[in-house]
Parts: structure tokens; C-alpha cells; sequence
């Protein structure tokens, strides 16, 4: 049985919370499958919208599915939660990854 499994396993029990939607976004990511990691790190943020990691995650898998105002949007938002928290690293990372996103949408 792979984490993934065990993961899944304990949504279907009812455990719904952030951590485990971050988990099983990270897990999916690994596997390639941005569009199930998607699908869970929404839910990490719908459950704690001050989870600047599932932002960043979020943002990354967004990237990957080829969704770029999606991704620009959840690292915006990642941004203002990194802020507001004080996470100075998590929020330079995303605006990183922003710029990258605007530079390659202005160069198109």
C-alpha cells in the first residue's frame, strides 16, 4: 500500500483537513499528476486559507497543468498570506515564481 493509498484511505475515513490535502497535493506532484494535486491543495486552502505552503504548492501545480493565471493568482494570494503571517522566505519564493509567470506571459 503506497502513502498515496494510506493518504486516501484516511479521507475516506472522514480525516479532512489542510495536512492532508497538502500531503496528498505533494504526493501527486511527485507522481507527475498536477491535476490531482490540484484538486487537493484547493482543498488544503479552502480548510486554512493562511497556509502559505499549499499557496506555493498550489501555484506550482497550477504551473505544471499549463493553467498561468490560475498559477498567478494562488501566488498572489500565497504572497498576501506569507505576509500577513511573517513568512518572509515562503512569500520571496513566490514572487519568484510570479515574475517568472509574468515574464514568460509577456513574452508570448
Amino acid at each position: 500500500m503506497s502513502i498515496i493509498d494510506n493518504f486516501e484511505k484516511m479521507l475516506a475515513s472522514g480525516k479532512d483537513n489542510a495536512l492532508l490535502r497538502y500531503s496528498l497535493g505533494n504526493e501527486y506532484m511527485k507522481l507527475g499528476d498536477a491535476v490531482a494535486a490540484v484538486r487537493h491543495l484547493r482543498h488544503a486552502v479552502e480548510h486554512d486559507r493562511a497556509y502559505s505552503a499549499a499557496w506555493k504548492l498550489l501555484g506550482k501545480a497550477l504551473t505544471e497543468q499549463g493553467d498561468a493565471p490560475a498559477a498567478m493568482q494562488a501566488y498572489t494570494t500565497g504572497i498576501e498570506v506569507a505576509e500577513q503571517k511573517g513568512d518572509k522566505q515562503a512569500a520571496k519564493e513566490m514572487q519568484v515564481f510570479l515574475r517568472r509567470l509574468e515574464k514568460a506571459r509577456s513574452a508570448d
